[in-house]
């Protein structure tokens, strides 16, 4: 299988030329087939959840509120629309600590596949442990990615005194979560159309990774990637060395907060089955906005978003800002 880059990152995956579509009208002034790509269009996706958790649907473009910076912005593009083309990246640990879960996640990925992925969505799957390997590049193809998952096994340094997930001076590299999520935001979903989403399978813990949380979590912010995490953890794999309680899963909060995703523990009334069909529910519960920004200054700088509705009982799940794109040099 090829390998991602990770002894340097300027090494980057080598992009894969998708087929030109055929040119559509341009879209009615206050609808978006696509979410669009320009310069001076900022577009958002969200969810919307009433007080017991529940996805609302129906709502009209006036019912949201938006201000960048704390300056109040109009919305240009709307759509309740859930069937935007979407790209998908399933980011899966394979690192020691995961070894007795990845039999389930292979069973649950499968189906996840086959129940989210539409004739015009592509996917592609990514495993991580002391590297990151792709395991299935771009497809739509649901049994392309069953037999890709087919490929996911453990991926662990050999040696050291001690070898498993605890971090030793012997194994300074085991699970590099920032670098695989850096890698597949900017070498795969980065300049890609429609709505992007990771979802990543994880005890959430990184050891070697070259770049920081921060890295990773820009990288998905300029991609407009959605981060949805899944937090698996096997306890087995941490209670004989005494290092269970230094497994968090602050990271994979902060990435998928940030971004517009949520964060899901796996648990017994909580398998991960029955998270990743609210992940498919979600995905096709968005809505799209687009807007022009008040401040049009391309500096690269990041603009923090508020979106929320007018009924003050409902939750927006949304990004929490953007970074403004560098204008090109005349």
């Amino acid at each position: 299988m090829p390998r991602l880059g990770l002894v340097a990152i300027a090494a980057l995956l080598i992009p894969i030329a998708l087929p030109q579509q055929p040119q559509k009208p341009p879209p009615e002034p206050d609808q978006a087939p696509t979410i669009k790509v320009e310069v001076d269009v900022v577009n958002i996706l969200c969810s919307v959840r009433n007080r017991q958790g529940g996805l609302v649907g129906g709502l009209a473009k006036e019912e949201f509120l938006l201000s960048e910076d704390g300056k109040p912005q109009t919305l240009k593009y709307f759509t309740r629309e859930t069937d935007l083309p979407l790209t998908l990246g399933l980011l899966v640990d394979v690192s020691r600590s995961q070894e007795r879960l990845i039999e389930i996640e292979k069973q649950a990925a499968s189906q996840f596949f086959s129940s989210v992925l539409r004739q015009k969505d592509l996917a592609f799957l990514i495993s991580f442990g002391s590297e990151a390997e792709l395991l299935q590049d771009y497809t739509s193809s649901a049994q392309l990615l069953r037999d890709g998952l087919e490929g996911l096994k453990v991926n662990a340094p050999v040696g050291g005194p001690m070898p498993g997930p605890v971090p030793t001076v012997y194994q300074p590299r085991g699970t590099v979560l920032y670098d695989a999520v850096y890698l597949a935001a900017t070498d795969r979903l980065k300049g890609q159309v429609g709505r992007k989403a990771l979802v990543l399978i994880t005890d959430g813990v990184d050891q070697g990774s070259r770049l920081k949380l921060e890295d990773a979590l820009q990288a998905a912010q300029k991609a407009d990637a959605i981060i949805y995490s899944i937090y698996y953890v096997d306890p087995g794999a941490y209670y004989g060395h005494g290092f269970f309680g230094g497994v968090s899963d602050a990271a994979l909060k902060k990435m998928s907060e940030e971004t517009g995703g949520r964060l899901f523990r796996v648990s017994k009334n909580n398998p991960l089955p029955a998270i990743f069909d609210q992940i498919q529910q979600e995905m096709r519960s968005q809505y799209a906005l687009g807007y022009t920004p008040s401040n049009p200054i391309g500096d690269g700088t990041f603009r923090r978003l508020d979106l929320k509705t007018r009924q003050k009982d409902l939750k927006v799940q949304a990004r929490k800002g953007y970074y403004a794109s560098k204008q090109a040099e005349p």
